[in-house]
């Protein structure tokens, strides 16, 4: 007999387990049995008497009556057409590859044959179905130890074939047959026969869940679940199983949530009262605006948390321009007056720069420390970013590891070797996707022994990771959704290149106009154009889209929105690139404009330069990629171009748009593409231009890219480490698992009375997804 924990190569051997191994991870009977059937095939109805109507799937028994390879009329290629006789019916069934296929289906052959019917001039066809050449005379379903057939109906009798390669055709009688996400080196088939074998010599699996948990939410025990899983009868079979190890999954992922918050409660952070008297108060004191009621309630919490001796660890999201950076900078002060250092990690170079000067703005006098006059509360804003003069590098690092700058700003250089701090108390993390666990782990492990720095990170649009991560608790929440008073909406509208060239040119004169009453803009495009070409993920568009050789806006036709041929060597799509677009801009619709340039190789003063420029307006149009994505404030830019905007994702247009009214004027954002309106690009613009919510919008990210993977790197996709469980549509078996996680760890933090349970985390959760939590 066998248990959950015996061995795979000692119980099946060494040549069927190592394939299983090295394609799948899979070890042990437990591993394998939790390698669940990703669908179920069916065999479909019989053919009866009866027409069985359009779309339906059947499966028909019988012989070939005539077989001809015939030419297709429309294309090359030949295909082998065929007549059926089934009970009092013929059928025509078609097969794209005779080559492959003739020398079984011939004459007076007889076969089992499974497809989806379609008609004909009343003529029942299948076109290219399943099958398995049956018993006859002449023609055995096995042969020279190899299954005769193709498609689903070859993989059951794989699955029922015996150590002497017979097939038990018995297998046929079964309403659901498994079907395994599988390899080249590992068919379906194959999983099947194991799980099969290793089924018939399973003990009993105690169950770890108590039976009154089990009672109180429905759910079978985890043996008839692990063995319906693999071998149902019914569709309610499938529906329990999964029910029950659905449940599991959202529980193993809650008990390490949980076990997690409870050892956070475990560290040790500075405690870090507010003082009535000292620079957050003096901060407070001189803003010349008033915060909003959100913003003050959100400050409240995350001051709340800095008091106590245990670690914050809060994500702070928010529309974009909602105020976040004033909140986080508020808590950071709070901080600064208990002694320590805040350090504030920014994913871009552009951003950091913008952050320190936007802080130092906002402190004024309070900024100063160390400078003649300075106010008494003083502090030091430092930049670190890893292009800077080795001067100015120096200087940096000095302030950090002295204690002089009580906030330190910087780019991934804030994580790279030999950067510390004197007292580290906080981390702000801005855009926190931008960042991988790891690297966050590495700044907030810069805090003296014994101390584990408070942790913010902020995000303004959630992507699919942090919500997934948000449904499952990991994180205390504080939502800002009220704009500051006067922000008006952004307005967006899609602009298709290939239906509406007049609309492109309406769009740069759209430009020119607001410069005239002395407003800015920007025009984003997703590539340089300098020979790295690695545009996002989307669709493509090129720059004769939007510009005819000389420079002016051209009329888009449908051979000007072809797809581009990729350079010789490269297979990356030609997009619209910014220098080009820069150059055809200025010479063109711009030219009686000022147009400048930014994107991410600028050496850094002319980024600084550039951004300088644009922000005092001596630049009214900047052309750019999106290096100005995220924390970039012109209070007078009232228009963006996205160029290519369906190269975007979601969140980043969102994060885009957000460039633009963030003063008294109404904000304009333009989306071109040369994608149809019928397209799925362009509906999901549509989408994008239709809110402003950007909460509506991540949940249309998520329901798109799915969650991906929540104990890995990977942030969307389908990627995953759970198996059954979606935090998209199983948010009430989340919550139910969440209640129970906590109840349990409350009483038993480390699990030892509950061994089953320990055992339950680490069979549904691999070893880099618990470490990844750990860090997270």
């Amino acid at each position: 007999m066998a248990t959950l924990s015996d061995r795979l190569d000692h119980l099946l051997g060494r040549k069927v387990a190592e394939p299983l191994a090295a394609d799948f991870e899979i070890h042990t009977v437990e591993d394998l049995l939790r390698h669940y059937p990703h669908r179920y095939a069916t065999q479909g109805a019989e053919l009866g008497e009866s027409k069985p109507p359009e779309g339906a799937h059947i499966t028909l028994v019988a012989t070939v009556v005539k077989a001809d390879v015939v030419p297709f009329k429309n294309r090359s290629g030949k295909m082998l057409r065929t007549v059926l006789a089934a009970d009092t019916q013929r059928v025509d069934a078609t097969f794209f590859n005779p080559q492959k296929v003739a020398h079984a289906i011939k004459p007076g052959v007889r076969a089992m044959f499974s497809g989806t019917a379609k008609y004909f001039r009343e003529q029942l066809q299948l076109t290219h179905p399943s099958y398995l050449i049956l018993p006859a005379a002449d023609a055995e379903p096995v042969v020279g130890g190899r299954v005769r057939g193709s498609g689903e109906l070859a993989d059951m009798a794989r699955i029922a074939q015996g150590s002497d390669s017979a097939v038990d055709m018995e297998i046929f009688d079964r309403a659901l047959i498994p079907v395994y996400p599988s390899t080249r080196d590992v068919q379906s088939w194959t999983l099947a026969k194991c799980v099969r074998q290793v089924l018939d010599q399973l003990d009993p699996v105690p169950d770890p869940l108590p039976a009154g948990i089990r009672e109180e939410l429905g759910l079978i025990g985890l043996d008839e679940a692990l063995r319906l899983v693999h071998r149902p009868e019914t569709k309610d079979d499938v529906d329990r199983a999964r029910e029950r190890l659905r449940f599991d999954e959202a529980a193993a992922l809650q008990l390490v949530l949980a076990r997690r918050r409870h050892a956070v409660d475990e560290r040790v952070a500075p405690a870090c009262p507010p003082r009535p008297d000292g620079l957050a108060a003096a901060f407070e004191a001189q803003l010349p605006f008033t915060l909003t009621d959100g913003q003050l309630a959100v400050a409240g919490e995350i001051s709340a948390d800095l008091t106590r001796a245990h670690p914050m660890n809060r994500l702070l999201q928010g529309e974009v321009g909602s105020g976040k950076t004033v909140v986080a900078l508020r808590a950071m002060l709070q901080v600064i007056d208990a002694g320590y250092q805040c350090a504030l990690l920014a994913p871009t170079e552009v951003l950091a720069v913008q952050h320190a000067r936007s802080v130092r703005q906002m402190l004024g006098g309070l900024a100063l420390a160390g400078e003649l006059g300075a106010d008494d509360h003083a502090t030091r804003v430092t930049l670190l970013t890893g292009s800077m003069p080795a001067r100015e590098r120096q200087a940096a690092l000095l302030d950090a590891v002295s204690g002089a700058a009580g906030i330190v700003i910087g780019t991934h250089a804030l994580i790279q070797k030999g950067v510390e701090f004197n007292n580290l108390g906080m981390v702000v993390v801005d855009e926190q996707h931008r960042f991988g666990v790891e690297q966050r782990d590495v700044l907030r492990a810069r805090a003296r022994d014994g101390l584990s720095p408070h942790m913010l990170v902020m995000t303004a649009t959630p992507i699919p990771r942090t919500i997934a991560m948000t449904v499952l608790g990991d994180l205390e929440t504080s939502t800002l959704r009220e704009l500051p008073r006067g922000r008006s909406p952004i307005v967006s509208n899609v602009v298709s290149a290939t239906e509406k060239p007049a609309w492109v040119d309406r769009a740069w004169a759209r430009i020119v106009e607001e410069v005239a009453q002395g407003r800015q803009a920007y025009v984003v495009c997703s590539r340089i154009g300098d020979g790295d070409e690695e545009p996002d993920d989307g669709g493509e568009l090129l720059v004769d889209d939007f510009f005819t050789g000389d420079g002016s806006p051209a009329p888009v036709t449908k051979s000007s929105t072809r797809k581009a041929k990729p350079p010789k060597g490269s297979d990356a799509p030609q997009t619209a690139a910014a220098l080009a677009v820069f150059d055809q801009l200025r010479a063109g619709p711009l030219a009686s404009v000022r147009v400048g340039l930014l994107h991410g190789r600028l050496p850094s003063d002319e980024k600084d330069t550039a951004m300088r420029d644009f922000t005092a307006g001596d630049i009214d149009v900047l052309v750019c990629t999106t290096v100005v994505e995220v924390g970039v404030d012109v209070p007078n830019a009232t228009v963006m171009v996205i160029v290519d905007a369906d190269r975007f994702g979601v969140s980043q247009l969102h994060q885009l748009r957000g460039r633009v009214g963030r003063g008294a004027h109404q904000g304009l954002c333009i989306l071109l593409t040369a994608a149809r309106p019928e397209a799925p690009p362009f509906r999901r613009l549509s989408a994008v231009a239709g809110t402003n919510d950007g909460f509506e919008l991540a949940q249309l990210d998520l329901a798109q890219r799915r969650e991906g993977d929540v104990l890995g790197a990977a942030q969307s996709g389908t990627a995953t480490t759970l198996r059954l469980l979606s935090l998209l549509d199983h948010e009430e078996v989340i919550e139910s698992a969440r209640a129970f996680a906590h109840a349990v760890v409350a009483e038993d933090p480390d699990l030892s009375a509950h061994p089953g349970l320990a055992s339950m985390v680490t069979a549904g959760l691999d070893a880099a997804g618990l470490d990844f939590l750990d860090k997270s």
